[in-house]
Parts: C-alpha cells; sequence; structure tokens
C-alpha cells in the first residue's frame, strides 16, 4: 500500500502524519529515507521482496521529491510499491498534478492539506544548521521554536540538521566541533525520530532535549 501525506498546510499535515506513523503496530518496522540518503537500490530491495529479518515493513520517505531524478524515478515504480508486500508513505510538500495523478492510478491513499492563499507562511529550516554551525545555542532554540509554530515537521528540521552535520565533517569543518563530536551528532540524529516513536515518546519534546543538551 502506498500513502501519500502532502501541501502547504504544514501544521494540519504533519499532525495527520503523526497520528498515522502512531497508529502503526510496533511490531512492524519502520524505516526513514530522506533527500540526502536516498538509494535507488536500496528501495528496490524494498517493493522486490520481505526483508531477511522482517515479514513486511513501512518505508516513509521525506521530501525526496525534491531532486528531479529522484521524484521521476519513484514515478516509475509506483505500480511495483503498490503490489509490494511492503508499505510505503510519501511526506512531501506541494505536489504538481501530474505528480498527484500518477499517485491516484498507482491507487495510493492520499491526504493532501493545502492552505488557503492568504494564510500560506514559509520559514527557513536553515536557519537551524547556520545556528548549530556557529554553534549559537540560544538561537538554535529560538528559531526551532518559531519552525515548531508555523508548522514545520520534525522529520525536516532533523534532516536540515543532519545534512548540515554531514557536511560540516565533509569538509572538516572543526572551528566549532571536533570530528568526534560531529560523527557522535550524526550517529544520534539518525535514529533520534525513529527511537523516540518506538518507545512511545513525545517526537517534538525528545528533539528539543536533544537540542538543549547538544552543547
Amino acid at each position: 500500500m502506498i500513502y501519500l501525506f502532502c501541501g502547504d498546510d504544514a501544521k494540519n499535515k504533519h499532525e495527520g502524519y503523526e497520528k498515522f506513523i502512531k497508529s502503526i503496530s510496533k511490531n512492524i518496522e519502520i524505516f526513514f529515507i530522506g533527500k540526502n540518503d536516498f538509494n535507488p537500490m536500496e528501495v528496490e530491495s524494498f517493493y522486490s521482496g520481505s526483508g531477511l529479518f522482517f515479514t513486511k515493513c513501512m518505508v516513509v520517505f521525506t521530501n525526496i521529491f525534491e531532486k528531479e531524478e529522484t521524484l521521476n524515478f519513484i514515478l516509475e515504480k509506483l505500480s511495483l510499491m503498490n503490489e509490494a508486500t511492503n508499505d510505503f508513505i510519501f511526506l512531501e510538500s506541494k505536489l504538481n498534478k501530474p505528480t498527484l495523478d500518477a499517485f491516484r492510478k498507482a491507487r495510493a491513499e492520499l491526504n493532501v492539506f493545502e492552505l488557503p492563499k492568504e494564510k500560506k507562511e514559509k520559514y527557513n529550516n536553515f536557519l537551524l544548521a547556520y545556528d548549530f554551525e556557529k554553534r549559537d545555542k540560544l538561537n538554535l532554540w529560538i528559531h526551532f521554536r518559531q519552525a515548531i509554530d508555523v508548522g514545520v515537521g520534525m522529520e525536516e528540521l532533523v534532516g536540515v540538521l543532519f545534512w548540515k552535520v554531514k557536511d560540516m565533517l565533509l569538509k572538516k569543518d572543526f572551528k566549532k566541533f571536533s570530528q568526534i563530536e560531529l560523527q557522535n551528532f550524526a550517529s544520534r540524529l539518525s535514529y533520534l525520530l525513529p527511537e523516540a516513536r518506538k518507545e512511545g515518546k513525545d517526537a517534538e519534546a525528545v528533539f528539543e532535549q536533544f537540542l538543549l543538551e547538544a552543547f
């Protein structure tokens, strides 16, 4: 089965998505894939057969359609995903009509959340990345709270910090953090949300605690 959560009404979209995720049985393995760790071969393994250690899993994709080549790849594989044993969940921003039509054709469950034009509000998630890079704890927390207030989802915020940590490691940017610190941050961020949900904890509270204790 394929589930799509999309649209620019971030608050209601993420509330619907979080409610759906919490409804999933704890016995089902969940894998989270973002735009920066998307691997076509890995994705193929999910829709081509069952895993070695589980009979069924759910794969959550977050904002992967920001890359056109990834969007095209997924649209070509939707029919195979629909026939697979595993389930696939897509969390995306606003999508165009051809993309939505492709999901409808694949008999996906569509959850589209759109804001009236006068209520649309955007937030620059990269403010958190810049604060982290500068080791600015106060502004990091302030911008986190601002992002939450306008409905930015946990996956987006964790994802932008994970990207910044990996970018700093790649560029060997150790002015504010040591290499070991950055490696530890990357490891913790990659498991933060999956572990929180598995243990039944509030994702927002867990991420906020991580930010307050990070440095």
